[in-house]
């Protein structure tokens, strides 16, 4: 899940959560709102941590150690 797509399910969540006034039979609002507004935090983690783990690997540096003898004649 991107950082955008959690971004989304926790707006979406929170306006079913707070800003709603509608009764469904069956089915709570309220409840959908909060399950949203979790998974959109849980994917907002996973994403940053996720970006993270890319970011680390990207910034390390390969050494390439030089083994030959400087005293060696070259032909």
């Amino acid at each position: 899940m991107t950082i955008g797509a959690s971004i989304f399910l926790i707006v979406v969540g929170a306006i079913l959560y707070f800003a709603t006034n509608v009764h469904v039979a069956h089915v709570s609002v309220d409840t959908v709102g909060l399950i949203l507004m979790i998974a959109g935090v849980a994917g907002l983690v996973l994403g940053f941590v996720q970006q993270t783990m890319w970011s680390n690997r990207a910034r390390r540096e390969v050494t390439i150690e030089d083994r030959r003898n400087p005293e060696d004649p070259r032909y």
